[in-house]
């Protein structure tokens, strides 16, 4: 049992590691592709605020831990099930340069593993509901919070001189995207201490569903270690492909996200920092025009959102099968 928990915890570190280098194109896709931060500076500085980010809360984790499956009829074999099949999907969008939901891999991975092992009767039905709204909800709300924000500052800012907006817009978006890299830690660094809180109950290690403080900690460090590697092709779609990003877009991108990733975060609701800061770019480039967004990049982005749920419960469901747990 020892043996086994030890694996879940190394999965779920590694899980957390692939998610950083997948998801750190959220936090500095939009402030290197500006020129505002070289690359490796953006990286430095996005580790360091996604490891702060990963200390705000741990309601996300407790709803990882217990919104999808009942903690009691969850196995060591589900979770490993469940965190093998979001890394392949991780490994494979993150080859692709597609930027998808590691929140979507492993809630769908979960569900699939835990409906092979116990039926579709363990599966908490209102609490996949909460999460699946949220993941829903989030990229809706990115798109016409980006578009409102940015028409907003517009209004303030639109007059002034193309250069002084630039200048002042660029070094408010160091602080914007270190703001995004905060949120980022604060919710998807608490997937994996939900993952391995629930394992350590399930192995009777702890009684509740209190995330342990070395928990956080590992989780924080593993989220910024990920981080470092940087998620370059995934930089690429995000902040050149979609859209021709100025400083000012990008602030407006960044900032409307953050706000709303850290309030889902104080809410308990995993959602996807992918989906959202995509939504957000959009939504900020609709502002330009429509024509302004590439929207056949876009509309492969979708695609891949779309297919990550299902694919991972099948994968989750036939790791689980393979296993003959």
């Amino acid at each position: 049992m020892l043996d086994i928990l030890l694996l879940i915890i190394v999965l779920a570190v590694f899980f957390d590691i692939a998610n950083g280098w997948h998801d750190c194109a959220n936090a500095i896709a939009t402030v290197v592709s500006t020129k505002v931060l070289s690359p490796m500076t953006a990286v430095v500085i996005a580790a360091g605020m996604n490891i702060f980010g990963a200390f705000l809360s741990t309601a996300v984790a407790k709803t990882i831990g217990k919104g999808i499956v009942d903690p009691a009829a969850v196995t060591n074999y589900v979770i490993i099930a469940a965190l093998l099949s979001a890394i392949i999907w991780n490994l494979i969008t993150i080859l692709m340069g597609l930027p998808v939901s590691s929140s979507h891999a492993l809630v769908g991975g979960l569900i699939g593993a835990a409906a092979a092992h116990g039926g579709i009767g363990i599966l908490n039905a209102d609490g996949i509901l909460k999460i699946f709204l949220s993941l829903l909800i989030s990229p809706i709300l990115g798109f016409i919070i980006g578009y409102l924000f940015m028409k907003g500052v517009l209004n303030l800012f639109g007059r002034l001189a193309p250069g002084t907006i630039s200048k002042h817009f660029g070094r408010l978006q160091i602080l914007s995207s270190s703001f995004m890299a905060f949120g980022h830690g604060s919710n998807d660094a608490q997937k994996a201490m939900g993952i391995i809180t629930l394992a350590l109950l399930s192995a009777g290690k702890i009684t509740t569903l209190e995330v342990p403080t070395w928990v956080v900690l590992t989780c924080a460090l593993a989220m910024g270690f990920g981080t470092m590697f940087g998620g370059w092709k995934i930089i690429k779609t995000l902040g050149h492909k979609m859209l021709k990003l100025e400083p000012i877009h990008g602030f407006a991108a960044e900032t409307s996200s953050a706000a709303i990733i850290l309030a889902s975060s104080h809410s308990g609701l995993p959602v996807s920092t992918t989906h959202v800061v995509s939504a957000a770019i959009l939504g900020v480039g609709a502002t330009k025009r429509l024509s302004a967004v590439r929207w056949g990049i876009a509309g492969k982005i979708v695609m891949a959102w779309v297919l990550t749920l299902p694919l991972c419960i099948v994968m989750g469901w036939g790791i689980v099968k393979v296993l003959g747990k």
